[in-house]
């Protein structure tokens, strides 16, 4: 057991670097062949939370664990809003002037309500995963459209988020370190999270949505404590809108696209209405000013301990 947690925690770190590694490299190249820094930012802010999930996700697909990549990316969605905003916020309230985010709060709840409407007859079909898809697509489209309407000051915070170094060598050799990265540390994560689950007494779905889902987001944690820190609101509030919905269209989608994805019913009566849930927390939170306030990433982190709690009491009693 001590060995495996180990080694998982050694891919969690791996993750982390791998992830930030790619976007900063890919970042310097778009730069690099002449695309706005402001346009790089929009995209790291969008992705930044999303690349490590996106990394153990592919693998747990690759060796026949979608469970485990099923529970992770919709746990990891719980976790980003409940935890993420909810910690960030207690160390500095979030506050945006972002109008993006308020379109990005409804594309959540939307989203969501559309993977708990596909999989209510037990399975999320291929043409259905490609309608998520679809969605993930025209999301992208609305990111840059509605990005230049932006103002100077949220373009000025983004375009500093995403400013990096543009040369060639360097960002390839970025992306390269990055893909090894990625991908000793998925495979650490995916072969070592089921030991640790079996010995807390855990199936495949509840170890992605609690062990692997709560363990990448701490480094997110930290992440967005310290841009909360700096009054980088937009970014903190940007990176889980956006991580959410990456999680939704473009990995749920993805998974069901390629092969249709087969829901436990346990799944569709608790974890994804809790995600639901979660999501419909957040349009009160943010409606009007589109700030998180201390006591509001008070209600967020009180309405996920209850849900971990409930969680563990569910996996203990069964």
């Amino acid at each position: 057991m001590a060995s495996a947690v180990g080694m998982f925690a050694l891919g969690i770190f791996l993750l982390l670097l791998g992830g930030d590694s790619v976007l900063r490299g890919a970042s310097g190249l778009a730069q690099r062949f002449g695309v706005s820094p402001f346009s790089a930012g929009l995209l790291l802010v969008g992705f930044a939370f999303s690349i490590p999930e996106l990394a153990v996700n592919s693998y747990a697909m690759a060796v026949g664990q979608p469970d485990l990549a099923l529970g992770n990316a919709i746990g990891s969605n719980i976790v980003n809003i409940g935890l993420t905003l909810g910690v960030a916020a207690l160390v500095a309230p979030l506050l945006a002037s972002m109008r993006l985010l308020a379109v990005e709060v409804v594309l959540v709840l939307v989203s969501t309500g559309a993977v708990l409407l596909f999989g209510l007859d037990g399975v999320i079909a291929r043409w259905e995963g490609a309608l998520l898809l679809l969605g993930f697509v025209g999301f992208l489209v609305l990111l840059f459209r509605r990005g230049r309407e932006e103002s100077a000051a949220v373009q000025q915070e983004l375009t500093a988020h995403a400013t990096t170094g543009s040369n060639l060598v360097q960002n390839l050799v970025r992306l390269a370190m990055a893909g090894a990265m990625l991908y000793f540390g998925s495979r650490l994560v995916v072969q070592q999270a089921p030991v640790i689950g079996l010995a807390l007494g855990m199936g495949s779905m509840l170890t992605g949505l609690l062990v692997v889902a709560i363990s990448t987001a701490l480094p997110e944690v930290a992440i967005a404590c310290l841009a909360a820190a700096k009054g980088q609101g937009n970014v903190v509030l940007g990176s889980v809108l956006g991580a959410c919905l990456f999680n939704l269209l473009l990995v749920v989608g993805g998974m069901a696209a390629w092969s249709p994805l087969a829901l436990p019913e346990s799944f569709l009566r608790l974890e994804l209405p809790a995600a639901m849930a979660f999501a419909l927390l957040l349009y009160p939170v943010l409606a009007g000013d589109l700030d998180i306030r201390r006591r509001e990433g008070a209600l967020l982190v009180l309405a996920f301990a209850a849900w971990l709690a409930f969680e563990l009491y569910v996996s203990l009693a069964g």
